[in-house]
């Protein structure tokens, strides 16, 4: 039975005639680690900021943890942990002294489990913030988003800016303490190859739409590079093709609906083979490729 913690129905976004978000759809089932991608500009911040109501939508319907974040905005974010790429706190204080003053803003507050998360994440708590590496802030954050206890964890590119084993640490922090506990994580990045691993679902932004809704195994086994003679490209229907560009003889087409292609081109007895792709390299075809395909918000593609 389908339980959404987000419902994002057709809704646009534009800022004078800029449109950033166009008839924007996806859904977020509870208990999944989402991954929403996008280049930088998309029009990923712009949805988080309409998700916890920070902005209001020109059109469209949400409806995060069944509450509209538009008309009910602070009962939301008392349900949700929130973690910025650019969150900026009070340098001056200790962490110890960030943990009792973002407290009382929480009635779900639980100051034990902070105390735990900040012992398992090295948060220095008598340190000054102004004073933590990069690491450690994004490390607090985590706790302050966390100790609430949220029903949902809303991540921005939290990791951007951190070297690769940071990133790596903060992605294993993430799997032990957000996915262990069974909690919703909406997790918007572009470091594709590091979300990879964690995420149960993707939702791919491009130009203001979602042009691909779907759990990350299958996206995986139904977009494949296929390389054949320039003469078969015309038995692949052209709807499918993703991307394509000459290999010497051949053609390397990225296409989506592998598995029908592939029984066609064997049927016909056509010289073929598969290449697997990575989700930053399904990523690119979607976002920069060659081919043509219609944004869909359905999760049945």
């Amino acid at each position: 039975m389908s339980d959404p913690v987000i419902e994002i129905k057709a809704v646009s976004k534009s800022f004078r005639r800029n449109h950033v978000l166009r008839e924007m759809s996806l859904e977020v089932e509870r208990g999944q680690t989402f991954a929403f991608l996008g280049r930088n500009g998309a029009g990923k911040t712009t949805a988080i900021r309409l998700l916890l109501g920070l902005l209001d939508r020109d059109e469209g319907e949400i409806r995060v943890l069944g509450l509209d974040p538009t008309e009910q905005p602070l009962e939301l974010r008392a349900r949700v942990g929130y973690l910025a790429e650019d969150q900026t706190m009070y340098g001056w204080m200790r962490c110890a002294e960030m943990l009792s003053f973002i407290a009382p803003f929480y009635p779900t507050w639980d100051h034990e489990l902070a105390l735990k998360y900040a012992r398992e994440f090295e948060v220095p708590l008598q340190t000054k913030i102004k004073h933590l590496s990069k690491g450690q802030n994004v490390r607090l954050g985590l706790v302050l988003s966390l100790a609430h206890r949220p029903e949902l964890v809303i991540l921005d590119d939290p990791a951007l800016g951190l070297d690769p084993i940071m990133r790596k640490q903060f992605n294993r922090d993430l799997i032990t303490h957000l996915q262990g506990e069974g909690r919703t994580v909406f997790y918007s990045s572009h470091l594709l190859y590091e979300v990879e691993p964690v995420a149960d679902q993707v939702a791919i932004l491009d130009q203001g739409q979602v042009v691909r809704q779907c759990d990350t195994e299958h996206l995986r086994s139904d977009v494949k590079q296929i390389m054949l003679g320039r003469d078969a490209v015309s038995l692949v229907d052209q709807g499918s093709i993703l991307d394509q560009r000459p290999d010497g003889p051949e053609m390397a087409i990225i296409v989506e609906g592998a598995e029908a292609i592939l029984d066609k081109l064997q049927r016909e007895g056509t010289d073929h083979r598969v290449v697997d792709l990575n989700l930053d390299e399904i990523f690119e075809a979607y976002v920069v490729g060659q081919g043509e395909t219609e944004p869909v918000a359905s999760t049945n593609r």
